[in-house]
Formats: structure tokens, sequence, C-alpha cells
């Protein structure tokens, strides 16, 4: 078997449809999963704007949902929710 040579090789580390991102679902990767209480929620948006998966839905200026098919756990919406307020609570994942 004859080896490609460079020319005949195809490029590398090249995404030829972007975003794939919403095709994986990774959600299920979480142990444990933010509670929203909404009635307690000032729509600060810090959780919005911190969160790595951008699994919090924001319309018209306010927090409408989580997407926890894409939310991963790691809290850091629980941690920057303003303490006075504690809208968010991390519970654990029930399966």
């Amino acid at each position: 078997m004859k080896k490609k040579g460079w020319k005949e090789l195809p490029e590398g580390a090249i995404i030829p449809v972007a975003p794939t991102s919403p095709e994986f679902k990774t959600g299920d990767w979480r142990i444990q999963k933010p509670v929203w209480n909404e009635d307690k929620c000032v729509h600060c948006l810090l959780c919005w704007l911190y969160c790595p998966d951008s699994a919090i839905k924001v319309k018209d200026g306010k927090v409408v949902a989580f997407d926890y098919e894409y939310c991963k756990g790691c809290g850091i919406c629980e941690q920057v929710c303003p303490p006075k307020i504690r809208a968010i609570e991390m519970v654990k994942e029930e399966i």
C-alpha cells in the first residue's frame, strides 16, 4: 500500500459545519443540578453571564429557564447569584 503524500491528506483541525455543540447534549454528565427559584430571582443575569454552557435561557432581559440538556452542574450559577437573594441552589441529581 502506497502512503499518501502531504498534498493528498485532508486538512486537519477543520470543523466543516459549525456549530457542532448543539448536537452534543452534555447534561447527563452532571451529579448535581441548579434549581432556580423564580420568586426570589431579581434577574441580575450574573448566572447567565458566567454560565460556561449557555444553559440559562433569557428572554426580554429576564431569566426564563435552565436548559438541563446542556447544564453540566458546575455550580458557577449558584456561586455568582447574589448572597442575599440565593435564587439558585445546587441539589444532588436524582437518577
